[in-house]
């Protein structure tokens, strides 16, 4: 899929299941794999992104055997066996690792790297390796890693593990990444490692290493791991990914007569950011069967159309939302008024610069945008204008691009949609399903 050609056709209509969580796939493949004994993972998304984790510990000798549905839906589900080896079984892997595009997988595979008696290199295609490391690089270095990167901590990385010790780490940035980086590392380390946040991050890992045994502790922004400890196998089943839900919610709301039923969707308060935000605006959304699956709270998520309006968003809202800032930067170009995002500097080191990248395709479609440092003032609009669009090779803002589509006059084409396939393979098959 090298391009997305897309028009308003009619009303999206019916029911869709989102694909399985990627940020919970990447620590499923982590944290069984570093347990000890067989890990049953449910509905694992295989997409480029995780599967990228798994083939990193297939490369250290962990065993992952992959079971594919046959769903035509869901093309992108699995479910793994994999066979832990404990947190001193891996392997030195006998090639460089190549994080693809995956961001998480190389930050999160620095911190257990930091605690492994061998050497190891990590890549990642052009735009990773334009991505900054220094992050987790920092914590890492001080607990007793050596890291060595090129100049300003971008990749390739080689990490040389050893004898860890644990700190205290103050994070100057929410983000899970560094935070789940140091809590992995912390594993390795005689005593406590913490990490302390400005605002809360999405905590999938310490939901994950508390299902595994390990002992953590979180008070207020501060989340402790006991290192040394014995990772008990997984048996879970991942809920739908609340990201890849947004761009349907966000569609569901924004385009007439529209009313979807979206199910099984993992609503980790965390992750939802989206949802307070729209329902600010306007959105008529209902949250149903709330229910928990595997330690994450899931529900069905039913949103219809309704006029939204503009409003200011920062703070704490902004790392509850995060990925979701090129999909609510669509809402904001449909609703009356003007809607101003601020507290979202780290969107400049995305897959693309979003904050950038957003600006520059909206105003193709007719949008009023002001770019600031750390957001974006958007005036909305009746209808937008269909337009050429790039993707930067981001997912996000390709899928985002998509839904602007729907609510623009004429044909809206999306160039350079390969990079759709890290995280949502199956998105245009949703999306015309809905459309029928």
């Amino acid at each position: 899929m090298s391009q997305i050609n897309i028009k308003y056709e009619r009303p999206l209509k019916g029911e869709i299941s989102p694909p399985p969580d990627k940020s919970i796939s990447h620590r499923a493949s982590i944290i069984s794999s570093l347990s000890e004994g067989k890990s049953i993972i449910r509905n694992f998304l295989n997409a480029e992104d995780p599967l990228r984790t798994c083939n990193a510990f297939r490369q250290m000798g962990i065993e992952i055997e992959e079971h594919r549905t046959q769903n035509t839906e869901h093309r992108q589900k699995a479910d793994l066996i994999i066979h832990g080896k404990g947190l001193m079984g891996l392997k030195t892997p006998k090639d460089i690792i190549d994080c693809g595009n995956s961001g998480t997988t190389m930050r999160l595979l620095c911190g257990v790297l930091a605690g492994q008696p061998f050497s190891a290199t990590l890549i990642g295609d052009s735009s990773l390796m334009r991505r900054p490391m220094q992050r987790v690089i920092t914590p890492l270095t001080e607990m007793g890693a050596v890291i060595q990167s090129e100049k300003g901590g971008y990749p390739p990385l080689n990490i040389k593990g050893g004898k860890l010790k644990p700190i205290d780490y103050k994070s100057p940035v929410a983000s899970a990444q560094v935070k789940s980086a140091v809590l992995l590392a912390g594993l390795y380390c005689d005593g406590v490692t913490s990490v302390s946040e400005p605002e809360k991050s999405r905590d999938h890992t310490e939901r994950m290493l508390k299902a595994a045994g390990v002992n953590i502790e979180i008070k207020d922004l501060k989340v402790s791991v006991t290192g040394k400890a014995k990772l008990k196998p997984l048996d879970t089943t991942i809920p739908g990914d609340f990201s890849s839900a947004a761009f349907f919610i966000v569609a569901g709301a924004i385009v007439p007569d529209s009313k979807i039923l979206i199910k099984n969707v993992g609503i980790n308060p965390t992750r939802t950011g989206l949802l307070d935000i729209l329902k600010m605006m306007g959105a008529d959304i209902t949250i149903g069967n709330k229910r928990e699956v595997s330690g994450e709270p899931v529900s069905d998520i039913s949103v219809k159309y309704s006029r939204l309006t503009g409003i200011e968003i920062g703070g704490d809202m902004i790392p509850r939302a995060i990925d979701e800032f090129p999909i609510l930067c669509i809402a904001a170009s449909a609703a009356q008024g003007t809607t101003k995002i601020t507290g979202a500097k780290e969107l400049r080191v995305k897959e693309s610069d979003r904050i950038a990248s957003m600006s520059k395709e909206l105003r193709k479609m007719g949008v009023e945008v002001e770019e600031l440092e750390d957001g974006i003032i958007i005036k909305g609009r009746a209808r937008l204008k269909g337009a050429t669009t790039q993707s930067y090779g981001d997912h996000r803002v390709a899928m985002s691009m998509a839904i602007a589509g729907l609510v623009a006059d004429g044909e809206t084409i999306v160039e350079d949609t390969e990079c759709v396939n890290t995280s949502f393979p199956g998105f245009m098959e949703m999306l015309e399903k809905l459309q029928q």
